[in-house]
């Protein structure tokens, strides 16, 4: 039995000492070649430019993207053109005039109305003397088609000016 023991033991060594070559040769062949290549040169990194502080100083100019909000000018000549600020609000001018449409318009008793539809799906009835959208739109005259108003605008100066608009009647697509 030591016999044999002896000749497993003997052989293990051999094919152990068979295996262990030497150990990555391949690699240091590589390293060896790649020492030999042409060596390129690194271009130095690009200078920093130091930090410049920006002084914002426009706090108390208008912001434009916010709205602004129209008020009458403190030095309004009288009789000049410009809206009422002490009338009371009606619904449809809480709205912007392009949001609104025009769907259809009824009669009653020789008078002519037109019915409006706001973002918010209500529909509101409407006539001559109404006001419409956020520029002081008063109606002036309806029709089959168009509703009619004037705007009264503020201009760049500070003036106020009179503008003609219209809203016409959106056609409704028939639903399938």
């Amino acid at each position: 039995m030591k016999g044999r023991s002896l000749i497993v033991l003997t052989s293990c060594a051999l094919v152990l000492s068979a295996c262990g070559g030497e150990e990555h040769s391949d690699l240091r062949q590589f390293v060896k070649e790649s020492d030999k290549l042409p060596v390129g040169r690194i271009p130095p990194l690009p200078e920093v430019k130091p930090y410049e502080p920006f002084a914002y100083n426009a706090y108390d100019l208008t912001d434009p993207f916010k709205p602004r909000k129209i008020e009458p000018p403190k030095s309004a000549a009288k009789g000049g053109l410009q809206p009422d600020f002490n009338r009371p609000r009606e619904a449809l001018e809480a709205f912007p005039l392009e949001n609104l449409k025009m769907v259809g318009t009824l009669q009653q008793k020789q008078q002519v109305f037109a019915l409006v539809k706001a973002p918010d799906s209500s529909l509101y009835r409407v006539t001559s003397g109404n006001y419409l959208g956020q520029n002081f739109g008063r109606i002036v005259g309806i029709t089959e088609t168009d509703i009619k108003l004037k705007e009264i605008v503020q201009d760049s100066g500070g003036n106020w000016e009179e503008k003609d608009q219209a809203l016409l009647l959106q056609e409704q697509e028939a639903k399938k």
